[in-house]
């Protein structure tokens, strides 16, 4: 794989951070104290796939946050302040739950793979963003729940999310109960891939990012897109279009050159489109 410049951005001063470590893009959620997806933050996380959707350099998104919080959700104050508004807030509030819609589905659009870095609380529209997520990393402090049903509100759209990636009983129960669960049982429920010690969670992460930067960008944008598209089918459907994938995945350049060169035993040059 050829030589990639590194190099880091920030903005420090935003409520996105962005880091550019050659094909890793890192965006830190920085909305203190809790991170909470207000409209702003999520335009700007918005833009920002927007933005690197089409990029050949980046391989790889992760997304972190500042603080002691991954995400508090939705920005609950920022809501409430609407119902003030002639349609008490229903405009608003369709706004803002359809936005963060947009954001969850376009993670799983993205050809890049995406990974969720998580150390603190993630709760409800932040539960629903880790569960978004195609890896999920966190530490052995971290927590996670949808406790909407706690004041009034069910987790209608984090459970989107969330029970495609939890087992069903399991998101059932997060979602019927508003309870915390701690870190292992995240990963007991599907919701997180790998726990780690606080300190080791960035080198972690990283060394995910480089492992899947270095396959070939072909065969992931294939292959994240059909693990989507399959998984909403009925079995036999799901065969069916995964054979005309996988038919014309082996017809791709990058399957020639992968092959080969494993044939060959040699190491697989990828090619950009």
């Amino acid at each position: 794989m050829a030589d990639v410049v590194s190099f880091r951005k920030e903005e420090p001063n935003g409520l996105l951070l962005r880091e550019v470590n050659g094909p890793v893009l890192r965006l830190t959620l920085n909305n203190p104290l809790a991170n909470v997806l207000s409209i702003a933050l999520m335009e700007a996380l918005l833009a920002e796939f927007e933005a690197v959707a089409t990029s050949k350099d980046i391989k790889v998104i992760v997304i972190a946050a500042a603080g002691k919080l991954f995400s508090a959700g939705h920005d609950l104050k920022e809501m409430t302040q609407h119902r003030a508004d002639d349609d008490r807030g229903r405009a608003f509030f369709e706004r803002t739950i359809r936005l963060a819609a947009d954001l969850m589905v376009k993670i799983t659009r993205l050809p890049q793979a995406v990974i969720a870095e998580i150390d603190g609380l993630a709760t409800a529209a932040g539960c629903q963003l880790v569960a978004s997520c195609d890896l999920a990393i966190c530490t052995d402090s971290s927590t996670f729940c949808t406790p909407g049903v706690n004041i009034g509100l069910f987790c209608s759209t984090p459970m989107v999310a969330l029970s495609r990636a939890a087992h069903r009983k399991q998101a059932m129960e997060m979602l019927l109960t508003g309870e915390t669960i701690d870190a292992s049982t995240a990963k007991d429920f599907g919701l997180v891939n790998r726990i780690v010690p606080q300190q080791y969670l960035r080198q972690v992460v990283d060394k995910y990012a480089a492992v899947i930067a270095s396959k070939s960008p072909q065969a992931l944008k294939i292959g994240k897109e059909a693990f989507y598209r399959q998984a909403e089918l009925p079995l036999a459907d799901a065969y069916d279009y995964a054979v005309g994938v996988m038919v014309e995945n082996m017809l791709a350049r990058d399957a020639e050159e992968g092959i080969g060169a494993f044939l060959g035993k040699r190491m697989p040059e990828w090619k950009e489109d």
